[in-house]
């Protein structure tokens, strides 16, 4: 027989993120045995997506703690085309945890899966909850690029000019949403176009340092010319990318990191992620050598003089 081994958490209110075995309603738990799909029989011999393949609401599954048919339970949920959005979920929040846990709490992390609308709604979900943290680490590993990562250095790249007080303890910021803190930029060999571009304007910019591998090195942006009528479609290489002095930058070469990390086999399979870690130990360093909380209440003004 089959049994569930694992339910991938999601979040829910998001329909990205729908985890179909977490909904309410949804009755199934990690060990139980999945005897049939939609009333058909299922044994360890067959193959359970030949169920699956093609479904649409409901589901029904028929699930018992015990591999019998007596005391089973049934169970409808409504199917997902695919996994992959739960399992990057799961990893970008086991990365959030382990950077909160490494730094006590002062640092946050962000991944940006590409420079489009997915990275665009990435950046946005968790950039302005961790704003007030003392540092960032800003993830582009395997970035599929695109064409925001401007929009996504002026956001990191805005100073602090000055705070503001009421009646409250807490300080305001000028501008309004400013991260004021260290931040640290991850990238790997499949950072991508745009996801090039994004690690060399960092440090350019001089957010932060980079960590990881040097990037895939594809600048040239494509312009598309129609389709074709074997549905196909042509693109043609029309902008390169350059420096302030007009030299071309990265295509062919890509991004060499300040700090070269190899997340190798051996660590990955033991759970490991040596690049991320080597990026909080950086920003670690920064936050203890120079502290960038910003400042207290001062007394309240005196007006009577």
């Amino acid at each position: 027989r089959f049994r569930i081994a694992r339910i991938l958490p999601g979040h829910n209110q998001e329909d990205l993120y729908r985890a179909p075995l977490t909904e309410v309603g949804v009755d199934a738990r990690v060990g139980d045995y999945v005897l049939e799909i939609d009333g058909v029989p299922l044994r360890g011999d067959d193959d359970p997506y030949r169920l699956l393949r093609h479904k649409t609401d409901p589901v029904t599954l028929t699930l018992n703690a015990k591999p019998v048919l007596e005391g089973a339970r049934k169970t409808t949920y409504r199917p997902i085309s695919s996994e992959e959005p739960l399992l990057y979920l799961e990893w970008t929040s086991a990365n959030r945890e382990k950077v909160a846990k490494l730094t006590n709490g002062r640092a946050g992390y962000l991944h940006v899966p590409d420079m489009g609308a997915p990275g665009i709604y990435e950046f946005v979900k968790w950039f302005y909850p961790q704003v007030r943290k003392q540092g960032l680490v800003v993830d582009v590993r395997s970035n599929g690029g695109g064409n925001v990562s401007q929009w996504i250095i002026e956001r990191l790249d805005t100073k602090l000019l000055g705070t503001r007080f009421g009646r409250r303890e807490h300080a305001g910021t000028y501008p309004g949403t400013v991260f004021h803190g260290h931040k640290v930029a991850i990238l790997n060999e499949t950072s991508a176009s745009d996801g090039d571009i994004f690690p060399h304007m960092f440090r350019k910019a001089g957010l932060g340092p980079l960590v990881g591998k040097r990037s895939w090195g594809g600048v040239v942006g494509i312009g598309g010319q129609g389709p074709m009528i074997d549905g196909g479609s042509v693109t043609v290489p029309s902008s390169g990318t350059n420096d302030v002095d007009g030299r071309w930058i990265i295509e062919g070469q890509g991004v060499e990191p300040d700090i070269v990390v190899d997340n190798d086999p051996k660590s990955v399979i033991a759970g490991r992620d040596p690049q991320l870690e080597r990026a909080v130990e950086e920003l670690v360093k920064k936050m203890d050598a120079e502290s960038m909380k910003l400042p207290k209440r001062p007394a309240d003004p005196v007006k009577t003089r």
